[in-house]
């Protein structure tokens, strides 16, 4: 495949594709995927080159289901981008709140928003599927009386007029979101400062802390850690922890080490830093 092709779950204008315009530029081609399912497929497929992943949100915690995807596709992080989510009240032109009836989004967004909303009795909120799907139809089929809550984005691309301005309840909401793709990537070593790692430990005492040790002595900072189970092997658990670093040598001095304590080790990812 010649064109990179970014596969993303939800619409365009949807923070996914955001994200794919802030990586790859505005007219960068896209594959709009219903699910985060669909879009690994996309991946494994061909038709999609690149993938980009919500992985965590400051609010909701780690999207659980989206780090087995990952891990059990053999999947390669390449990137990463911090978005503060913002959520708006969108509809055609020329209306007022008193004039919307219904609001359909996500259920994230509707949840996100709930407070907003409680002032405004005469409105039904119905879930969708995605936020900028709705924006989609909302400009397609021009239904009055019918809102969307979506990113800004959203109302540019479908022509349609912001109502309210930052809705969501709880203004400090951001979601970091991940670049994969199935080939092994080649970042050059002076891009990269963070890593994405996952490990298994045997069941014995003090096991995870000698390991966060290892990654202290070797000067890493660790940034995220999170369980998953070991499917078909009860009480037994991986570990998926993301660390930055200022030296490359000091990440694969981390490394060689924890091949030899930890009973399998995987490295989902080296790359750059996001957070600016």
């Amino acid at each position: 495949m010649k064109q990179t092709t970014i596969a993303i779950q939800g619409a365009e204008g949807s923070n996914h594709h955001k994200v794919a315009r802030d990586f790859y530029g505005k007219d960068v081609p896209l594959k709009e995927c219903l699910s985060f399912d669909s879009l690994v497929d996309s991946l494994l497929d061909k038709t999609a080159n690149k993938g980009i992943m919500a992985i965590e949100n400051t609010i909701a915690g780690s999207i659980i289901p989206n780090y087995a995807l990952i891990d059990n596709h053999n999947l390669h992080i390449i990137g990463e981008e911090y978005l503060n989510i913002h959520h708006h009240l969108m509809a055609l032109p020329n209306q007022k709140i008193a004039d919307i009836k219904e609001v359909c989004s996500h259920p994230m967004a509707l949840l996100q928003c709930k407070e907003f909303f409680k002032n405004y009795k005469h409105i039904k909120l119905i879930e969708d599927v995605d936020t900028a799907e709705v924006a989609k139809r909302i400009s397609q089929n021009q239904l009055k009386g019918v809102a969307a809550i979506a990113p800004k984005i959203a109302a540019d691309i479908f022509n349609l007029e912001i109502i309210e301005d930052e809705i969501q309840t709880i203004k400090d909401n951001a979601t970091r979101f991940v670049i994969v793709q199935t080939e092994i990537p080649y970042n050059g070593i002076d891009q990269i400062n963070k890593a994405s790692l996952k490990f298994q430990l045997d069941h014995k005492r003090g096991s995870l802390a000698t390991i966060l040790n290892v990654l202290s002595d070797c000067k890493m900072n660790l940034t995220k850690i999170q369980s998953l189970p070991v499917i078909e092997s009860p009480w037994k658990y991986s570990f998926f922890v993301d660390v930055t670093f200022e030296e490359y040598k000091d990440y694969e001095k981390a490394i060689a080490i924890i091949e030899i304590m930890a009973s399998e080790l995987k490295v989902l990812g080296t790359y750059k830093n996001g957070r600016k």
